[in-house]
């Protein structure tokens, strides 16, 4: 097992809230994580559960309005970069923590070149000139594994497959080497084979250059193949927090192993795949206690009334979820008396 030492990156009970005419959405509703300098930290779960928001949060790129950071701090090396004024975070975004975008056609500038894009990026950061800023462009091209560099950096996004698009926004990403790389969804629309060999370049030039990577995906098996530490989000907060390897061999929480079981298995005469019943609760109409209650098959009276705190369960692993504290034994005492009378 790898030993993670040194904490670049501290989340503590984080809050984003969008203020619309339809209410209140508590899209990230207090979480807290850590990132250490070289791990992997997958962040999964299902569309709606708050993701996207979180990463987004992290270097403040929530479009004010509707949306606000409501609560809580973000601490980078020890800095709260909600304390940092607009111009300190460009100058932190794209140099010391980079993104790679869900959607590349969207994320790049469909009227510049591959190539200027990237030597913007190092021209703004590093202070290169043009020429000194283009070659390095060219060279982040060849490191993540596009053929005919030269050619593909005069290239235009639209003219580039889906695999090369993606290949750019990682060479991007990683062209002023930064210490913490948010990559969100980055195999999405991709086949298996582009799939592969994107996380292995991620893996690879992660080595390489010993950056620390937050990866957003709702792909268990992308989970298993690159990750650390994993956290499980459900409808704004964090429901189950532990080693990968606890995920797949002891997983606590009921929607963590709802997912876990929607996995097709090559080891089972499996007719059609388990689902989880129902739907993530709509953001401006959340259930009273756990919101996975509704969905939930083991669900008691206490989860309907109230949220369960995050609590350690064991030396690597928090979960959020009242069958795991004293109060849960109480409900099942309540309920075999009432079987009995």
């Amino acid at each position: 097992m790898k030993q993670f030492n040194e904490t670049i990156l501290e989340v503590k009970n984080l809050q984003t809230h969008f203020f619309t005419d339809e209410g209140t959405s508590k899209a990230v509703d207090g979480i807290s994580f850590t990132l250490n300098k070289g791990e992997t930290l997958g962040i999964v779960g299902e569309s709606g559960s708050g993701k996207s928001i979180t990463s987004l949060s992290l270097l403040r790129l929530i479009p004010s309005p509707p949306g606000k950071i409501a609560g809580g701090s973000i601490l980078f090396k020890g800095e709260d970069l909600l304390a940092k004024t607009e111009k300190q975070m460009r100058s932190i975004r794209g140099n010391e923590i980079s993104m790679i975008f869900q959607e590349p056609m969207t994320s790049l500038n469909p009227v510049y070149s591959a190539g200027e894009q990237i030597a913007e990026a190092i021209r703004l950061h590093q202070k290169l000139g043009k020429k000194e800023a283009w070659a390095k462009a060219v060279d982040m091209l060849r490191l993540v594994g596009i053929p005919s560099p030269e050619k593909r950096a005069k290239q235009e996004p639209h003219e580039l497959s889906g695999g090369m698009r993606q290949r750019v926004m990682i060479a991007m990403a990683l062209a002023c080497h930064p210490e913490v790389l948010i990559a969100d969804e980055p195999t999405t629309a991709l086949d298996v084979t582009i799939q592969a060999q994107i996380l292995e370049l991620i893996k690879t030039l992660q080595k390489d250059f010993g950056t620390a990577v937050i990866l957003i995906t709702h792909d268990l098996g992308v989970v298993y193949e690159t990750c650390d530490r994993v956290a499980v989000m459900y409808a704004g907060k964090m429901v189950e927090y532990t080693l990968a390897k606890e995920i797949f061999t002891n997983p606590k929480h009921p929607y963590t192993i709802g997912l876990l079981n929607s996995l097709p298995r090559l080891d089972l005469d499996q007719e059609e795949l388990t689902t989880i019943p129902g739907t993530v609760p709509s953001p401006y109409d959340m259930p009273k206690g756990c919101s996975f209650a509704p969905r939930c098959a083991h669900a008691k009276p206490i989860c309907e009334q109230a949220v369960p705190d995050l609590e350690s369960v064991g030396p690597d692993t928090e979960v959020s979820c009242w069958m795991y504290t004293p109060q849960w034994d109480k409900e099942y005492e309540a309920e075999e008396k009432v079987g009995v009378q």
